[in-house]
């Protein structure tokens, strides 16, 4: 069960491990993009690429779909980034139900966890394994798995390595499950730590903050949603930057052109700039809207 990118890598890796599953459930297909075209979800394509049969519930809270699942006998749910599933169907796995998220439970529990782990600077996040229950993302842990994080990755790179990695702890974990050798263990709840869905006021950049709080902000929210501020009236994403350790003029917010380069100053230190997207505007280089745009001298966006 799943529906983003994040979700394909371990659809594909349990079936290049000879366990393809019987059926994969993913949401409807949706209309996206600016021409509104119906689309239908990464793991829905990975699936039918797969030639695996495709379960589309509008709502999994349907009996009718917790009837699907039974019907199925599945001895494992394995589930990706997927919706809250009700007790009906993942309690329908005779041997269980787990789900991969991305982080070290009980760190970073919800909706959001690489965002949120990004900023606050964390040096390691990874992947966790563990049995589906009633409280979301407290279930007994299966297993984890471990990345580095280094000082300038963004969101976006993290995803993509979580997703290869959490594919090996997918199989590993559905192995371990079929073979009756699953050892879970109990989350300590004492160690917990929110990861709440990002909404925009959550992704507006506080140039008050110190210089490596706003860069990993800027990290955390990229490709998507994107850290944003304004500037003349707009809403300016700012995409990419690189922490400095200088003092510039002015208060936080300011801006300096030096050599080309776009420096902002924060609370304490600066960030350069490095890529941007201005309203209905694609994301560019911040040299490409230095050429365009008269900043030199101006305070973006609001401290909070």
């Amino acid at each position: 069960m799943g529906t983003p990118d994040f979700a394909v890598p371990s659809l594909d890796a349990l079936v290049e491990a000879g366990l393809a599953p019987v059926a994969v459930v993913t949401v409807p297909d949706k209309p996206a993009g600016r021409g509104q075209t119906v689309r239908a979800s990464a793991v829905k394509r990975a699936a039918e690429r797969h030639g695996l049969p495709v379960l589309q519930p509008a709502s999994v809270k349907d009996p009718a779909f917790a009837e699907e699942v039974a019907a199925l006998e599945p001895d494992v749910l394995a589930v990706v980034a997927f919706r809250i599933l009700p007790p009906a169907v993942f309690e329908a796995a005779r041997l269980g139900a787990f789900n991969l998220h991305g982080s070290l439970l009980p760190a970073y529990r919800g909706a959001a966890p690489i965002q949120r782990a990004l900023m606050d600077g964390v040096e390691e996040t990874g992947v966790t394994t563990f049995f589906l229950q009633r409280t979301v993302d407290t279930g007994n842990v299966i297993l984890r798995r471990r990345i580095t994080v280094g000082p300038d990755d963004t969101a976006g790179d993290v995803h993509d390595r979580l997703a290869e990695v959490g594919a090996e702890a997918v199989v590993e974990t559905v192995r371990q499950i079929a073979a009756g050798t699953a050892e879970a263990e109990p989350q300590d709840d004492a160690l917990a730590s929110p990861a709440p869905k990002i909404f925009r006021e959550d992704a507006l950049l506080d140039w008050s903050q110190p210089a490596r709080a706003v860069h990993n902000h800027v990290r955390a929210l990229s490709p998507y949603p994107g850290a944003w501020t304004t500037w003349e009236g707009e809403t300016l994403k700012v995409l990419r930057t690189r922490f400095e350790e200088a003092r510039l003029d002015g208060p936080p917010g300011r801006v300096t052109v030096d050599d080309g380069r776009m420096l902002v100053a924060c609370g304490a230190d600066a960030v350069e700039v490095l890529e941007v997207q201005r309203e209905g505007k694609r994301r560019m280089d911040a040299a490409d809207f230095l050429n365009g745009a008269d900043v030199d001298g101006a305070t973006i966006g609001t401290s909070a």
